[in-house]
């Protein structure tokens, strides 16, 4: 009978430490391919500190980004990457507003401070939602607690479309697949 309790705790480690290996392997790549995608230079000396960088990172916080192998990691990449187009034209959106507001001749700005709750659950699917209001001109966000958003807006339009339309915090649920 212990033996057999020996075998399962043996078993439970390897999964645990093969996880943290893929976990460090996936965060490793992603890394690595955002610092070639950022530098543009392929020569040995920045390659080689593009590796050393990577790996730091990757074992350091691999945990923040794989949290064990079976999160179906690969469909919420393909996922993000998606969101991230969207999040990139409602960025391109939001600075139109914004400088429609500015250069109006009777600056049609009234901002106000609006709190709402999400279904987002994940302390990735929240920041991701926190950041994503934020980066999007004319929004900012002031606090998360509990689920609940405090967010700043430029006015009445960026506001509604975080409390009626709520189509960036749909958006961020299908990435991390929180329905």
């Amino acid at each position: 009978m212990r033996g057999c309790e020996e075998g399962k705790g043996k078993e439970e480690k390897m999964n645990a430490k093969s996880g943290k290996g893929f976990g460090i392997l996936v965060t490793f790549c992603a890394m690595f391919l955002f610092w070639l995608l950022l530098s543009g230079i392929f020569d040995a000396l920045h390659v080689g500190a593009g590796i050393i960088c990577s790996a730091i990172i990757a074992l350091i916080s691999h945990d923040l980004l794989v949290k064990e192998k079976g999160d179906k990691m690969l469909s919420k990449s393909f996922r993000f990457v998606i969101y991230l187009g969207w999040e990139l034209w409602q960025i391109v959106l939001a600075n139109f507003d914004v400088a429609y507001r500015v250069l109006h001749p009777k600056m049609p700005i009234d901002p106000l401070i609006i709190e709402f709750d999400t279904s987002l659950r994940s302390d990735f699917a929240l920041v991701t939602l926190a950041n994503s209001i934020t980066l999007t001109p004319g929004t900012i966000t002031i606090d998360i607690k509990d689920g609940k958003f405090l967010v700043h807006a430029i006015a009445k339009k960026p506001a509604d479309a975080l409390l009626v339309d709520k189509t960036m915090q749909n958006k961020v649920a299908d990435v991390f697949m929180e329905w």
